[in-house]
């Protein structure tokens, strides 16, 4: 078929080719895949670690230590075992005898729940075991190559409950929270609730890296670069443990809530109770614990000063007539007849006063100092909700306070609008008279009503602040002065002078000659449910059910002379203010005169003008 010239030509070309072929391939492994090969050793040859850095830690305005870092280690196993092997059933049973009171099913079903084929790295079994408890497992321990060793912190809280809603507590980090930041991702635990949430990104600092060389069997061999993290940063407070303390202990059994505070918005204390452990979440609470907390029916986990919303009851009384006074000129001048009771609306509803054979007439002082209900129901009606209600707001109701801690409630200030919008009904008188006493639809928070008593006591409103120092960087307080009626202002400042000081006014049992300083303060009642009004002219307080008695509140500055400091009080279900909140603000008062904080001189040195006062012209800080 081919002659022998052809058939040797076809030959060699068949020869040639295959050695073309096969040079191209040769030339292809030998030169174009180099690069690739070499990066890709280059990546083998590199391990990187990261350095987490220690978080930084939280004192009180004295020094004392509110959250510290606890040094210990904690104890991974290599990924991608098999639980029902023979080789990790080994590993558990070492790790129970070196270590008897571990959780071996708990152990397993963490390593189960990381464990997967794109797991990679070590999976943290044991966070934390003491720095003392380690010195003698570690030479055990360390032998075997299937456990990986790592220095942690722990996060402990000295104060336990005292300080839980304004220090928060740190946690492990959720999907929602690493997503958001990379830095958080890497450290594995973030700020749960309080300052540790809000000031997060300079506790915890940025993490550092170590870069090693590694054998292809993953041995290391030396370290190519370290990344030192980057410096976490600690927290001043401007809190005082001692009467944070203090404060959660005298409420006793009683829930509520405290607020001391400077009038340029320094807090000094800030209780919420009944309140929880902090120390329980940091490795992890266990479902007894959880279901004791959950199933407590004062809400040990609500942050009462900020979260809590409640009506204002009578202690709105000094910025409802500034409000009404503002839409109504002249008004507050005029006296009013207070009897016990009056009708109102077409229907002729009785609205009754707290007292049954009313007060005679009254001024805008007597009104404050008697807490005159029927005083307020005339000038309220004789104004208008949607004329009065707008000039609330400048007091902060309605409002975040913007304080250094998330998750504040704004309450509410109710108008006709707000009404139709919500419930698709129209605003009656009845509503009015309500909201003129604190009653009804209105809803403030604890901190809020502090801010609005520093407003009342100096003309500023301030914002609250928890923390004094990030790292070494002072906070400077921010106040913004409200402008108020100064003639009317200065007869609500007497009045609530007269509440603590003078015969017939509703705090004077609590306060009178036992507190070292004057106070000016007014208390307040707010009603949890309706009483019919045939039981209320007879039913007292404490006849009624717990949880259908009144919130009691009180709020106060002092010195009445020169306000240095604010003092509001909740007690839920206490009743009436001037009998349950009261005693537990006259004892901050004697604690903070006790303890140093008052710079004017002893009340019994001091003889009262009770004239109008004047506007202070500097606002207190700590460093006055």
């Amino acid at each position: 078929m081919f002659s022998g010239i052809n058939r040797f030509k076809i030959i060699i070309f068949l020869f040639v080719t295959i050695w073309l072929i096969m040079f191209v391939r040769l030339y292809y492994l030998s030169i174009k895949s180099n690069v690739y090969y070499e990066e890709l050793a280059k990546s083998n040859a590199q391990k990187s670690y990261y350095i987490k850095p220690a978080r930084g830690e939280i004192f009180d305005n004295r020094g004392r230590l509110l959250a510290v870092n606890d040094v210990g280690f904690s104890i991974s196993i290599v990924p991608k075992l098999d639980t029902k092997s023979p080789e990790f059933k080994d590993l558990l049973k070492d790790l129970k005898r070196n270590i008897p009171d571990i959780n071996a099913t708990r152990i397993e079903k963490v390593y189960k729940n990381e464990s997967s084929s794109y797991n990679h790295k070590y999976i943290r079994v044991i966070e934390f075991i003491p720095f003392e408890k380690m010195l003698n497992l570690y030479p055990r321990l360390s032998l075997n190559e299937s456990i990986n060793i790592e220095v942690e912190t722990k996060r402990i809280y000295p104060y336990a409950q005292y300080g839980a809603h304004v220090i928060g507590y740190i946690g492990k980090s959720n999907d929602k929270e690493n997503k958001k930041d990379e830095t958080v991702k890497i450290i594995g635990k973030v700020g749960k609730g309080g300052v540790e949430k809000y000031y997060n990104k300079f506790l915890q600092g940025e993490p550092g890296a170590i870069i090693s060389k590694v054998t292809a069997t993953n041995e290391e061999v030396n370290i190519v670069r370290k990344v030192p993290p980057k410096e976490n940063r600690n927290l001043t407070l401007n809190l005082d443990i001692e009467l944070q303390k203090m404060i959660y202990d005298k409420f006793g059994e009683q829930a509520g809530a405290a607020i001391v505070m400077r009038p340029n918005g320094e807090v000094i204390a800030a209780v919420s109770t009944p309140s929880y452990n902090p120390n329980l979440f940091v490795g992890g609470i266990s479902k007894e614990e959880w279901d004791v907390l959950q199933n407590n029916f004062d809400h040990p986990f609500t942050n009462k000063f900020l979260n809590g919303v409640y009506p204002p009851g009578s202690t709105i009384k000094m910025g409802m007539a500034l409000a009404i006074g503002e839409a109504n000129p002249g008004t507050l001048d005029k006296l009013e007849s207070c009897p016990g009771a009056i009708k109102v609306g077409r229907g002729g509803q009785v609205f009754r006063d707290w007292a049954k054979n009313g007060h005679g007439i009254v001024d805008l002082r007597k009104a404050i100092k008697e807490s005159v209900d029927v005083y307020f129901y005339k000038k309220s009606l004789a104004t208008g909700i949607d004329r009065f209600a707008p000039n609330l707001k400048k007091f902060g109701f309605g409002e975040s306070t913007g304080t250094d801690i998330f998750g504040e409630s704004t309450g509410l200030v109710p108008d006709s609008n707000w009404k139709r919008k919500r419930f698709k009904e129209m605003w009656y008188p009845g509503d009015t008279v309500n909201t003129s006493i604190g009653q009804g639809y209105m809803l403030v928070t604890p901190m809020q009503l502090a801010r609005y008593t520093a407003t009342i006591a100096t003309s500023y409103i301030p914002q609250p602040m928890f923390v004094s120092k990030v790292g070494s960087q002072k906070l400077k307080p921010n106040l913004k002065f409200v402008n108020l009626d100064q003639k009317h202002l200065n007869q609500i400042r007497l009045g609530m002078f007269d509440v603590c000081n003078t015969p017939g006014g509703t705090a004077v049992s609590s306060f009178g000659r036992s507190v070292p300083i004057h106070v000016a303060g007014k208390t307040g009642t707010s009603q949890v449910t309706g009483i019919p009004k045939n039981e209320k002219v007879r039913m007292k307080e404490s006849q009624m059910e717990y949880y259908h008695r009144s919130h009691a509140w009180i709020t106060t500055y002092a010195p009445y002379e020169k306000p240095e400091f604010i003092v509001t009080v909740l007690v839920e279900h206490g009743g009436h203010g001037g009998t349950t909140s009261g005693p537990i603000a006259a004892e901050i008062y004697r604690w903070l005169y006790k303890n140093g904080y008052f710079k004017g001189i002893p009340k019994q040195n001091i003889v009262v003008n009770t004239k109008p006062i004047a506007i202070p012209a500097v606002i207190q800080g700590a460093g006055d």
